[in-house]
């Protein structure tokens, strides 16, 4: 099954808005430390319920905000959210992006880049369309280190990328950006039940539990373009 397929799925079902519950618990974080000013072009790849750019738009009041989604349904469900002029949406493809040479200002992707049929072609996109100083933040849970993310590819038929810390912040310089940072942010939120409770239907103990959520996190990668 395709990208599209798959995901044209989840926004038929609705799930658009679980992954938004899911990931706000970190995103937000990450949302809150990019330089984002008033009147700035925000692209958002891989943007589902398009939630984050969205939400760049109402705090740091970004001129023009543009969801990226390789799914019709996606896309379109994010668009009936807003009616908002300054947000749009468009159908396409990481490989290939459908903006100018040094026409954004800054780029955002939450638990999407790793579906991207090839990363090192999406970073130099990314790296394309990027004005010069501009931002890359790139989000992801499916990482090598967080070792409760490995099975998640038997769970969804589109193919992943699974990096290391290392092999991202090597990627992306590759790509020509430069790494200004790179940390893990940990879920505070998602409750852990009290020991009695495990195993539970997804976790044996709650040890594994805890490391998952507020010890691997959120891994996110910052790139700035020269």
């Amino acid at each position: 099954m395709s990208v599209r397929e798959e995901f044209d799925e989840w926004a038929a079902d609705g799930r658009d808005k679980g992954m938004e519950t899911r990931h706000w618990h970190t995103a937000k974080h990450a949302l809150a430390r990019m330089p984002v000013e008033a009147g700035e072009t925000v692209l958002d790849l891989g943007c589902g319920s398009g939630y984050a750019g969205r939400a760049l738009q109402e705090t740091n009041d970004a001129g023009a905000v543009y969801g990226l989604d390789g799914a019709p349904e996606m896309a379109r469900n994010a668009a009936s959210y807003t009616d908002d002029s300054r947000v749009g949406y468009v159908v396409g493809d990481f490989g290939s992006l459908p903006f100018a040479d040094d026409s954004v200002d800054h780029v955002w992707t939450m638990e999407a880049f790793y579906y991207a049929a090839d990363p090192h072609e999406a970073l130099e996109e990314v790296a394309r369309v990027l004005r010069p100083g501009g931002t890359f933040y790139c989000a992801v849970n499916y990482y090598e280190e967080n070792v409760h993310s490995h099975g998640w590819q038997d769970n969804i038929s589109v193919e992943m990328t699974r990096w290391s810390r290392d092999q991202y912040r090597k990627a992306f310089r590759e790509a020509g950006l430069y790494v200004a940072e790179q940390d893990s942010i940990p879920d505070r939120e998602t409750e852990i039940p009290d020991e009695s409770a495990f195993p539970t239907d997804d976790w044996e103990t709650r040890e594994d539990m805890v490391e998952r959520y507020r010890e691997y996190g959120t891994l996110l990668t910052v790139g700035v373009a020269p």
